[in-house]
C-alpha cells in the first residue's frame, strides 16, 4: 500500500496512472489531519507528499511519522519545486527519506512505486 499527500489532480492522475500498471495499491488522503491516522490505520510502505501543497502541511506530517516509534518505517518521500530550497530543507530536517524536484520524482515514479 501506497498512500499519497497529494490533491494537485495532475500529479495524483499521473501517480494513479502508474500505480494502475504497476498493480501497486495507493490511496490519497486529502487533508492534513487526515495523514497519520491513515498511516496508523494502513501501514503503508511509502508515504508520497506533495511537500508544496500547504494545506496538508507536509513537514508537519514527516516530522509526527518519523517520531513516532510505530510509524516511522514508512518511508516518506515528497516532491517540491526546485527553487523552493527552504521547504527542501525543512523536509530533510523533519526526516523525509527522499526529496526530489517535480521534473525528477515525475521522472522516477515507476521506479519509486516498484520499490515500495
Amino acid at each position: 500500500m501506497i498512500l499519497c499527500a497529494v490533491t494537485d489532480l495532475m500529479f495524483s492522475s499521473r501517480i494513479s496512472t502508474a500505480a494502475k500498471a504497476l498493480k501497486r495499491e495507493i490511496a490519497f488522503v486529502r487533508s492534513a489531519g487526515e495523514i497519520v491516522t491513515r498511516v496508523r490505520e494502513t501501514r503503508p510502505t511509502m508515504v508520497i507528499f506533495d511537500l508544496n501543497q500547504q494545506s496538508l502541511k507536509p513537514i508537519d506530517a514527516i516530522a509526527a511519522l518519523k517520531l513516532d516509534p510505530g510509524l516511522s518505517t514508512a518511508r516518506t518521500v515528497g516532491y517540491v519545486s526546485h527553487v523552493d530550497t527552504a521547504t527542501i530543507e525543512a523536509a530533510r530536517k523533519a526526516g523525509a527519506d527522499e526529496v526530489l524536484a517535480r521534473s525528477a520524482f515525475t521522472e522516477r515514479l515507476g521506479d519509486l512505486l516498484t520499490s515500495a
